[in-house]
């Protein structure tokens, strides 16, 4: 019996998912919309809209197939616990921010391996797997989309870090003097940190 994966791909305005083989073949796809959902509190709806969709493009393959898990690729998702964590959605109640997606996308497709990580982090493997970086065993991939992303690879694995965003490039300074950003650390903080026993040690870990 064929086996077959599903891969889904939160973006901010839309979230695209398709039936997928081992081989990197396409068999079925379709989108919901992200940007419908643009509060927290509506995160109970968004699993609900996403898990109707999958289904439907699950059970409209003519052939038999035996569905082997779920990949998804979200926003500030943590690998090492299968959630999605401080999302930009605005919402006072910091501890309503951490999302068990993961585990929600299982329930509802009855005990089915899913596996979350961030999109980025995503991108990169499916490069290193099937992309312009297969064969590479060391490098950095940019994602460009609703926002800034990045991937790091070293000695052929993903760099995922201890709590699970290591190499996220994010909120960094583009133009100095430029524009401010909410989390952007200012130059001069960073040449403080330079010139930072912090840094020296840092320096020594890494040699």
């Amino acid at each position: 019996m064929k086996k077959l994966a599903i891969g889904v791909d939160i973006g901010g305005i839309n979230t695209a998912f398709g039936l997928v083989d081992e081989n990197g073949d396409l068999y079925a796809e379709s989108v919901i919309s992200t940007k419908k959902y643009p509060s927290v509190d509506d995160y109970p709806a968004y699993v609900e809209d996403l898990c109707q969709a999958m289904h439907a493009l699950a059970d409209s393959l003519s052939f038999e197939y035996e569905l082997t898990g779920i990949g998804i690729g979200a926003p500030n998702a943590n690998y090492h616990k299968g959630t999605v964590e401080n999302p930009a959605n605005p919402n006072p109640d910091e501890s309503r921010r951490v999302f068990p997606l993961a585990d929600d996308i299982r329930n509802c497709f009855g005990g089915v391996k899913v596996l979350v990580t961030n999109d980025a982090n995503a991108a990169t493997i499916g490069e290193m797997i099937y992309g312009n970086a297969k064969g590479m065993r060391d490098f950095i991939m940019i994602t460009l989309g609703t926002g800034l992303g990045s991937g790091f690879v070293a000695n052929g694995e993903m760099i995922y870090g201890h709590d699970g965003f290591a190499g996220e490039f994010g909120h960094v300074i583009v133009e100095r003097d430029g524009r401010e950003e909410r989390f952007t650390i200012p130059f001069e903080q960073l040449v403080d940190f330079r010139r930072s026993k912090g840094y020296e040690e840092m320096l020594m870990l890494r040699t």
